[in-house]
């Protein structure tokens, strides 16, 4: 559930409620324009513990749960490693590596730049695969990753 998505939860509640946005603000220390651009899905961010302090006051919940989407980190991260060669780093051999910890001399370039530059949720769905495939905790994959962008002096502070 989006931003947006939860703003049209928040004005509904907030009609069923009997509440104008200005007392619905005061009641939580917002500004009406908030919750004006909340409900009408044009806010950018709220921060956690507003948004959280909000739906309590309504009476709403958040329910957290794992995206459900298939598995398709390491081919992601395979791919996003090898736009800049002409070799392509096939997902076989990295999810071995990342489960190893060994990192073959021809695909380093490619983990490089994996490290370097993927977005990390590409990452994490990738170790999470890895590990699932090679039955290897994530924790020693997640250790084998900062070890080798330490190796590697990588500038991500991701990694630091």
């Amino acid at each position: 559930m989006n931003l947006r998505e939860i703003g049209l939860k928040v004005g509904q509640r907030r009609t069923d409620l009997g509440l104008s946005q200005d007392r619905l603000a005061k009641l939580c220390g917002l500004s009406r324009s908030t919750i004006h651009h909340l409900e009408k899905g044009s806010l950018n961010d709220l921060g956690a513990a507003k948004l959280l302090s909000l739906l309590s006051l309504l009476g709403l919940d958040v329910i957290t749960q794992e995206h459900h989407q298939k598995h398709h980190g390491l081919d992601m991260a395979s791919k996003t490693a090898s736009v800049s060669y002409r070799t392509k780093l096939h997902s076989s051999d990295l999810s071995r590596s990342l489960a190893c910890g060994e990192l073959p001399e021809n695909i380093y370039p490619h983990v490089a730049s994996l490290l370097d530059e993927a977005p990390l949720g590409i990452i994490v769905s990738a170790v999470e695969e890895a590990a699932k495939i090679n039955h290897v905790a994530p924790k020693v994959i997640w250790k084998n990753i900062h070890r080798w962008a330490h190796e590697m002096h990588s500038p991500r502070s991701a990694w630091a």
